[in-house]
C-alpha cells in the first residue's frame, strides 16, 4: 500500500518523524488545527475587548453582551436572530472585532472552496495582505504559523483530506475511558470500544 498523503497537526514532531519514515508522503496539516489557530486569535482579541468594554458601556449594555462568546464563534449562517442583534451590538461597540471576524470567516470561506493549491495559495496570500492592511494585531501569531507551514497547509488543497476521523477517534477512546474506568481487559476494552463506533450501525432496529 502507498501512502498517498499524512494529516499533522502543528507540531515539529510529528513533521519530522513524518518526513524521517515516510519521506515521499505529503505532509498536510489538518485544516482543524489550522482553524483552531486563527479562531483562537480572534476570540483573544475578543476576551480583551470585551474586558474593556465592562469598563466603558452601562450596566444594561454591558449585559446585553453576557453570553456573546459562543455567537462570536458561530458561523454567521447558524446564528438565531436574536444572537445576530448580540453580535449586532457587539460591534457596534468595536470595529476591531466586526473586522477580525469578518477576516476569522474569509479564511474559513477559502477553505471551503473547491480549487487548486495554487489557487488557495494565492487566495491565502491575499487574505495575508488584507490582514496587514487591516492594522490589527491579534492574527500575528497565526500570520508566523501560515509562513513557517505554508507549503504544509497549502497541501490540504490536494485533496482535502483531513484528520476528521482520527479526532473523533481519540475523542471516543477518551469518553469511553472516562465512563469505564476499570476495564482491565484489553479484549473488553475493544469490544467496548467496537459498540461505541459501530454498535448502532449493525444492531440498531431499522
Amino acid at each position: 500500500m502507498t501512502v498517498t498523503a499524512v494529516c499533522i497537526d502543528l507540531g515539529e514532531r510529528f513533521a519530522h518523524a513524518v518526513k524521517e519514515s515516510l519521506p515521499g508522503a505529503p505532509l498536510n496539516v489538518a485544516r482543524f488545527h489550522v482553524a483552531k489557530a486563527d479562531r483562537g486569535c480572534a476570540d483573544q482579541l475578543r476576551i480583551e475587548e470585551q474586558r474593556d468594554l465592562k469598563q466603558m458601556l452601562e450596566e444594561d449594555e454591558d449585559s446585553a453582551l453576557k453570553g456573546v462568546m459562543w455567537p462570536f464563534r458561530a458561523r454567521p449562517e447558524n446564528l438565531k436572530e436574536e444572537e445576530k442583534k448580540q453580535l449586532e451590538l457587539l460591534f457596534e461597540c468595536s470595529p476591531e472585532l466586526k473586522k477580525a471576524s469578518e477576516l476569522r470567516e474569509a479564511l474559513t470561506a477559502i477553505f471551503d472552496e473547491s480549487q487548486t493549491k495554487e489557487e488557495g495559495a494565492q487566495a491565502l496570500r491575499q487574505w495575508e495582505e488584507e490582514v496587514k492592511q487591516s492594522g490589527l494585531r491579534c492574527f500575528d501569531s497565526f500570520l508566523v504559523t501560515l509562513g513557517n507551514w505554508f507549503e504544509q497547509i497549502t497541501n490540504y488543497f490536494l485533496n482535502r483530506q483531513t484528520s476528521g476521523f482520527v479526532e473523533g477517534f481519540n475523542h471516543k477512546v477518551k469518553v469511553l475511558k472516562r465512563r469505564c474506568c476499570g476495564i482491565f481487559n484489553l479484549g473488553h476494552l475493544f469490544q467496548r470500544l467496537f459498540l461505541d463506533l459501530e454498535g448502532y450501525r449493525c444492531y440498531a432496529p431499522e
